[in-house]
């Protein structure tokens, strides 16, 4: 097959040498609009660090012709027996509406090289009722072809497929997850079971009620709706355990040792609490669900739950020493989530901001970023050794579980918003953990 990969990120790579890799008669073209990205592609090395196995695919692959990388929609779509869209879906921050704005360029581009024949399949978490009622009316209308013809001679075959894997681990997660799939109509649907047994292999499980593989959700609705509802019931659990978080601090109990109790029955799955939730999809697909259901009011109570979480760590810090006005206050983790080089929605911006309204000095520290490109955000970087007043771990990054007071010279508070750091370690130091409980010193 000839299969075009829109947008080269740190799902569509991965995508595009999953599917280079499935067979090597496949020809695969990727498409993205920066041209670096690219450019270090078509050099068979990676744009971005952190992907497991990546890097020895694109130097197995791209050398070998299977696998190449273009900016020119018209080099990857016409003849195409598949195209897979997995561009970013981004969604104000004022209002929680959705912002189409990238994704409609690449469908106008796509749709505007479109050849008859081709499966377009949309990996891109959506609002329910979006490959229907948005992106078929655009393609028919840009191509001039009908969605789901008869024989595949004057059409395409349009559906929604999520990505349902996590950056960092992409090609294990490819394995390890059932594929949803759902179109228009059974014939698409049929056409894109076909192509993605194709291209994917399966792990056995036998905690699922039907095999691994492959399964026809019925309907691109039910596929979206599905993505949105998995993720969503993430941001839902973890707002819970955090409201049982701050009622332990104020009872003093440790909701960790609550938790491991719920969870050791079948029936609870309590997440783990913390100072943020950050990423590109747990605190950004709730707000896709509330765009098409605004009566889900669970939803939106967890939303603003979590997204509290940072203000309601510092205040506890300033609760503790009175006032941070004036201290030197070390944010350590930049990233989202520990080992990821990725800010998106991270607590970073949250818990600085609440720092800084409260006069403290705030530094920022993260083993993954350099200097520059922390103070490229508009932080002023950390060096560990450096003498701090507070420090307040928001990235569970593994460099933090061996730190000590020794790296953190004169601290007189450390917040762990991860529970990462060792006890042990700070011995003296007054150490708060997110539904930890612990008493204020004397």
């Amino acid at each position: 097959m000839k299969i075009a990969v829109v947008a080269l990120g740190k799902i569509g790579l991965p995508l595009a040498v999953q599917f280079a890799d499935a067979d090597p008669s496949h020809e695969v073209v990727g498409v993205d609009v920066d041209q670096r990205v690219v450019d270090l592609v078509n050099a068979g090395t990676e744009p971005f660090p952190g992907e497991d196995h990546l890097a020895d695919k694109l130097a197995e692959l791209v050398p070998a012709g299977r696998l190449r990388a273009t900016t020119d929609y018209g080099q990857a779509i016409p003849g195409a027996d598949a195209v897979v869209l997995v561009v970013p879906l981004f969604v104000d921050e004022a209002t929680g509406a959705p912002d189409f704005g990238w994704m409609d360029d690449a469908t106008r581009s796509l749709a505007a090289h479109l050849t008859p024949g081709t499966l377009v399949s949309y990996e891109t978490t959506l609002p329910v009722g979006t490959t229907r009622t948005r992106w078929k009316p655009m393609i028919e209308r840009i191509s001039g072809l009908t969605e789901s013809p008869e024989d595949g001679s004057d059409g395409f075959w349009l559906v929604f497929s999520p990505e349902r894997v996590l950056t960092g681990r992409v090609f294990a997660d490819l394995r390890r997850y059932p594929k949803l799939v759902g179109g228009l109509t059974e014939a698409g649907t049929a056409r894109a079971v076909e192509f993605y047994e194709a291209v994917l292999d399966f792990d056995d499980r036998d905690d699922l009620p039907r095999p691994n593989g492959v399964w026809d959700m019925g309907s691109a609705e039910a596929a979206e709706m599905a993505k949105l509802a998995e993720t969503t019931y993430r941001d839902v659990n973890i707002g819970l355990a955090n409201q049982f978080a701050r009622f332990a601090d104020s009872a003093g109990i440790d909701v960790h040792t609550v938790i491991e109790a719920c969870n050791s029955q079948p029936y609870s799955h309590i997440h783990t609490p913390g100072i943020a939730v950050g990423g590109h999809c747990i605190p950004v697909y709730p707000r896709l669900y509330l765009s098409t259901d605004a009566d889900a009011t669970v939803v939106s109570t967890a939303r603003a739950a979590n997204a509290a979480m940072p203000e309601y760590a510092v205040s506890r810090a300033e609760a503790l020493l009175g006032s941070l006005s004036g201290l030197r206050v070390v944010v350590l983790g930049a990233s989202y989530r520990g080992k990821v080089k990725e800010t998106a929605f991270s607590g970073v911006f949250a818990t600085v901001d609440a720092l800084r309204s409260r006069g403290a000095q705030v530094l920022v520290h993260d083993p993954m970023y350099t200097d520059d490109e922390l103070a490229g955000h508009g932080w002023e970087p950390y060096s560990l050794g450096e003498p701090v007043d507070v420090a307040i771990v928001q990235a569970d990054h593994p460099e933090y579980a061996t730190l000590s007071t020794d790296d953190l010279p004169g601290l007189r508070l450390l917040l762990d918003g991860r529970r990462v750091t060792d006890p042990a370690r700070f011995t003296g130091v007054p150490r708060l953990t997110i539904g930890g409980g612990e008493p204020a010193p004397a």
